[in-house]
């Protein structure tokens, strides 16, 4: 992966799979940011729509990698592997920037080089552009690895606002292809393990969150969520990897509880408290209690 002779400050990587009516907003979105030393790459990802016809109405301004279908992991593997530049940008093809993302993220980069990987608050928005939630920056202390393992989603932004270095991925690899969700935390937990992370409290992303998306598929995130947190156990410090990674994991069964009971499934919910008591009876059991209370009763969680 070392970066050719000339090569952009930022390779921006796009993974596109039948995204013919969305992708091209989010090219118009980087291709209008003020700081201009990137390069731009489309993953067409396998797709079947029009994609390649709008991906090639722009001609010399962003260059397009076809490949078989592999997924969005494999996408976004390959278009680090086809990056040149320093830092590499991740932007989902239904997502965009605002103005002045680039330039306000590579300044707060290049003012602190201890930090291998950044982002931005977001704008989660529905497809009518209505605000549905502003995604914040976190706020912790110490370790940010260690937040992170207690507050899974707290990288603001993700996969559309993350900018990392480019050669950090020598070190931690890429993204996990074999996750069927979650592929974006399981990276940041590894970036955070080799390197600092900082977030721009300026919401510079837009998300769209649409009904029937990933999102909504509770069995494959539980699933990918008790991967990702047994997985990366090990990047703990050693005096986290005991009490501590068991709270953090029945929290996530705690959500999973709460989410699983909002969408009908009540015995799936108590099965998940269980879980929760199983793990970590002293440093969650408030929690469960709570919540067992309340599924119980039929309350509105």
């Amino acid at each position: 992966m070392t970066p050719k002779a000339e090569a952009p400050a930022v390779s921006v990587v796009i993974p596109a799979y039948n995204a013919a009516w969305c992708v091209g907003k989010a090219i118009d979105s980087v291709l209008a940011q003020d700081f201009r030393d990137f390069e731009v790459i489309v993953v067409n990802d396998g797709s079947t729509d029009n994609t390649s016809t709008v991906l090639s109405a722009y001609g010399d301004a962003i260059r397009v990698v076809h490949q078989a279908n592999g997924g969005l992991s494999n996408a976004r593997n390959t278009g680090i592997r086809e990056s040149h530049g320093e830092f590499v940008a991740f932007l989902d093809a239904d997502d965009w920037w605002l103005p002045g993302k680039l330039e306000k993220q590579m300044a707060l980069m290049e003012s602190r080089p201890e930090l291998g990987f950044t982002s931005t608050t977001a704008r989660v928005e529905d497809p009518d552009g209505r605000l549905v939630n502003i995604w914040a920056c976190a706020q912790w202390q110490g370790s940010f690895l260690i937040h992170l393992f207690g507050s899974n989603a707290d990288v603001a932004g993700s996969g559309s606002a993350v900018i990392a270095n480019r050669n950090l991925f020598n070190q931690v690899g890429t993204f996990d292809e074999s996750l069927r969700s979650l592929e974006d935390i399981d990276m940041w937990m590894r970036l955070a393990a080799v390197a600092d992370y900082a977030c721009l409290e300026e919401p510079l992303a837009v998300i769209l969150k649409r009904p029937g998306s990933m999102s909504r598929n509770l069995e494959v995130m539980r699933e990918a969520a008790i991967r990702v947190m047994e997985k990366n156990r090990h990047l703990l410090p050693t005096s986290h990897q005991g009490a501590y990674w068991r709270a953090c994991m029945a929290g996530i069964h705690g959500d999973y509880a709460k989410w699983s009971y909002r969408a009908g499934q009540r015995k799936l919910a108590l099965l998940e408290v269980a879980r929760l008591f199983r793990l970590a009876p002293l440093a969650r059991g408030r929690l469960g209690l709570g919540l067992l209370k309340d599924i119980l009763l039929g309350r509105t969680l």
